[in-house]
């Protein structure tokens, strides 16, 4: 076990402890009054863990994967199809990382865990620049810098979110997620810059600053457990008998219907969303519009998406958050309706089309993390929100596949659309009979 144990969770403890079915009840509610006192607290939190998400390689890297293609095909001589799909070893290496880095985090405290990764994953950007001449070395790369940089996935940053926030989770959570967008805005501007003055590798050696550079020092510096901050060195011995955390065993939890149609009912809605995320521009072209205009309309995606995330990270913190996620997650199968059925020259509409897409994107990583925290506990969060991240991310390289094939079978975009609506629907309905929140009583120590 790790040497630094959280704080039980905060919810209201019950008879019955970890396997709480039957003690459910709605979060009590302060109404929709902002409370900043947790901010006040642990805003430090919030920092280090937005800065980790966007220095993840499945964010890092992603976004600067299309500054870097063109320099690797020059270099080299790979194909430009070869060197796009070697996306998928990234992902690849992010579902096996998924499964492994909640009961790191567990075995030896987030601290450590986070603070090697870092490094590994700095060094493994400096490594890449001696890659070549056979692509067979960017896929091997790809798979390295994911496993490097699993003490910087979602697991553990909204674990320790969780920790730290209860009134204020879902909007704290909105926040930290939205690292995504900020490796987004600043990374592929700053690797293409490099890219075009040194060459590819100086682009690499941008990315390896982040980690090691940047949110190393701030998480030696910041990055603590509830339980930690009151343990002294006169109080160590009381801290070992702290409760551990409430919540569902890991074994139980994977026995519960409950927890199977979360993850199935979030794999759907990601799979469209990607799908759509990846086809929206091609198939607004289709419909007649020229480069700039769908570029232009698909902005509109970017603003919605960190709409949506805050909106709903505020909401799911005062209403309860299934029907939230019902409702938020529902809109894109409207936007999937109106981008088949709207002229191409009513781009108002397309544009609305598309932010109701957003909405959905933005919400479904907050709300995962919260459900998961809210219905299984903190006990074995890292473990069981390893299985999520892993069945999304899955989810996430097949439906780009799937639905290319599709495309290439019937020649248009219709049946995609139709799918997606399906799968946005079928899965905010999934959410839907979750039922009230589980209480969990703190496990006391023998």
């Amino acid at each position: 076990m790790s040497n630094t144990r959280p704080v039980a969770d905060r919810s209201i403890p019950v008879d019955g402890g970890a396997s709480a079915a039957g003690h459910e009840t709605h979060s009590g509610s302060n109404g929709l009054r902002l409370d900043l006192s947790e901010f006040r607290v642990a805003w430090r939190i919030v920092i280090i863990a937005t800065l980790g998400i966007a220095a993840n390689a499945a964010a890092s890297m992603l976004y600067a994967f299309g500054s870097l293609t063109l320099p690797w095909q020059q270099a080299f001589g790979w194909e430009r199809s070869a060197i796009q799909s070697a996306v998928g070893f990234l992902f690849l290496g992010a579902i096996v990382s998924a499964q492994v880095v909640g009961w790191l985090n567990r075995r030896y405290g987030m601290k450590r865990v986070t603070t090697v990764s870092l490094l590994a994953l700095s060094l493994a950007y400096v490594a890449m620049t001696q890659m070549g001449p056979s692509i067979s070395s960017l896929y091997v790369m790809l798979v390295v810098l994911s496993l490097c940089s699993m003490g910087t996935m979602q697991v553990t940053w909204t674990h320790i979110v969780n920790l730290w926030y209860e009134h204020n989770r879902g909007l704290a959570l909105a926040l930290v997620l939205s690292g995504t967008g900020l490796a987004a805005i600043i990374i592929p501007a700053a690797v293409s810059a490099a890219t075009a003055k040194w060459g590819w590798q100086a682009g690499l050696l941008v990315l390896a600053v982040l980690p090691a550079g940047i949110v190393l020092p701030l998480v030696r510096l910041w990055m603590v457990e509830p339980g930690e901050v009151a343990a002294t060195a006169s109080a160590r011995s009381t801290q070992v008998s702290r409760p551990a955390p409430g919540g569902v065993p890991f074994k139980a939890a994977l026995r519960s219907p409950r927890y199977w149609a979360l993850n199935i009912a979030l794999s759907m809605v990601v799979a469209a969303v990607v799908a759509m995320v990846t086809s929206t521009v091609p198939l607004l072209r289709d419909k007649g519009l020229d480069a700039s205009t769908a570029g232009q309309v698909f902005g509109s995606f970017g603003l919605s998406l960190i709409l949506g995330r805050v909106v709903v990270g505020y909401l799911v913190d005062r209403v309860w958050a299934p029907g939230v996620a019902a409702v938020a997650m529902a809109l894109p199968a409207l936007g999937c309706w109106l981008l088949g059925h709207t002229a191409p020259h009513d781009t108002m509409m397309l544009a609305l089309a598309v932010m109701l897409i957003g909405i959905g994107a933005g919400a479904e990583f907050d709300i995962a993390a919260f459900l998961m925290a809210r219905y299984f506990g903190m006990r074995d969060y890292g473990p069981l929100f390893g299985i999520h991240l892993g069945m999304i991310t899955l989810a996430s390289t097949v439906a780009p596949l799937l639905f290319g094939q599709l495309y290439k079978s019937t020649g248009d975009y219709d049946s995609m659309l139709t799918i997606c609506t399906g799968l946005f629907v079928v899965g905010s309905l999934m959410l839907l009979p979750l039922g009230r929140y589980p209480r969990f009583e703190a496990a006391r120590p023998s």
